[in-house]
């Protein structure tokens, strides 16, 4: 898949330096050359010798080496690369990278260059969620800079939530798309995701525990094989992937809206967890706390996104999928809402407490046609994602 194509990695100063290690023989078992630069951080992690011996080929590290810069070293680095690839991305890379300097070797390789550039962030939970890495990453992805991950779990500080690096097989992954055929080119898909937030009054909402993670990986996975994805996202806790359009929406309303917006397309996914119900007349101000006086609140149903799209009598698209989070008998229940909803397929997960499943970054579930319920073991959403991706190209070419 990579044979011949020569991969600059650029590896920075975090712990997850050392699955650095593992991507550079993933890489080469594919056929990759990598060459290796590493920052004065990150040989606080891992040896340049390491490095050296895994990847096959010289470590660089230092702007001013005479050496190299008698050739304008940096500029030929950047140059003769055919992706750049930044694994462990920490958050002082990608501010470097936002904000256009170039004070040492990796930083300048990043600048003086026109080559794709691809970053896997990897950092704590708290500098992930601050507003100015938020501000840098939606900047070097406005620039064109692909980004994958992270991933949410258990940290090395001991915290738990987004920012671990997405693992070697997913990079791996994501490398192989960015070279690969892109026979989905021409396709328009739709995809709905996250959560709904149905007002109470203009301070407190109705919601559900939807990440938004499985849709964002199954639009990345589209947009990776050259798909034309509209992506119409709740209030999700994971970020848009890049290279999709997004529409941003709040209700269920506001998402049925865009998704008649969207329309026609050759294919709808509706991984969006969009509330069942709202409250009848949300209040325009604050419902006061009285001593005694519960508030009653009047539900009114939803607009059933889904069941409008699969039963169109014109312009339905070729393909609508639907997902089904269920936390008991979950192919009877996935199956009767397959066949209510006039949807092709189901992709059906249990979201029990106990799997760990609904916010976490892992997804089992069970892909359900009008003949078949066929399980999947466990595994990534990344990974859930391309699997699925691949079934679209069976039932779209």
């Amino acid at each position: 898949m990579l044979q011949d194509k020569r991969i600059l990695l650029i590896l920075t100063g975090g712990i997850a330096a050392y699955k650095g290690l593992d991507l550079i023989r993933r890489l080469r078992e594919r056929g990759a050359a990598v060459t290796p630069v590493l920052t004065r951080a990150a040989e606080q992690f891992v040896t340049p010798l390491s490095v050296a011996a895994l990847a096959g080929e010289k470590v660089y590290r230092d702007l001013f080496d005479l050496t190299d810069e008698a050739e304008m070293g940096h500029i030929q680095l950047s140059r003769s690369a055919d992706l750049i690839l930044v694994a462990p991305a920490t958050a002082d890379i990608m501010a470097k990278m936002a904000q256009g300097r170039a004070d040492d070797l990796a930083s300048t390789l990043l600048l003086a260059t026109d080559t794709p550039v691809m970053v896997a962030p990897a950092m704590n939970v708290r500098m992930w969620d601050h507003p100015a890495t938020q501000r840098n990453l939606a900047q070097i992805k406005s620039d064109g800079v692909s980004v994958i991950g992270p991933n949410k779990g258990d940290m090395a500080c001991g915290e738990y939530g987004p920012g671990r690096m997405s693992e070697p097989m997913e990079i791996v992954a994501a490398v192989e798309a960015h070279f690969g055929p892109r026979p989905l080119a021409g396709k328009r898909v739709l995809i709905t995701s996250g959560p709904t937030h149905e007002p109470i009054d203009p301070v407190r909402y109705i919601a559900n525990r939807s990440s938004g993670a499985q849709g964002a990986a199954l639009g990345r996975a589209l947009a990776d094989l050259g798909a034309d994805v509209v992506f119409v996202t709740g209030p999700a806790d994971v970020a848009p992937p890049a290279g999709v359009h997004v529409v941003a929406v709040e209700t269920a309303q506001q998402m049925l809206d865009a998704v008649r917006a969207a329309l026609p397309v050759d294919a709808a996914v509706f991984a969006a967890a969009v509330a069942d119900w709202r409250v009848a007349g949300a209040s325009a101000h604050k419902l006061k706390k009285v001593a005694g006086n519960l508030p009653t609140l009047e539900f009114a149903e939803n607009p059933d996104i889904l069941a409008e799209v699969a039963q169109m009598d014109a312009g339905r698209p070729a393909l609508v999928v639907g997902f089904a989070a269920e936390t008991d008998d979950v192919v009877a229940h996935a199956t009767a809402k397959r066949a209510r909803k006039g949807c092709d397929w189901i992709v059906a997960n249990d979201v029990s407490p106990e799997t760990g499943i609904m916010g976490g970054s892992e997804n089992a579930v069970i892909l359900i046609s009008e003949t078949n319920a066929e399980t999947w073991p466990r595994m990534s959403k990344g990974q859930v994602a391309e699997r699925l991706a691949q079934r679209f190209l069976d039932a779209l070419l």
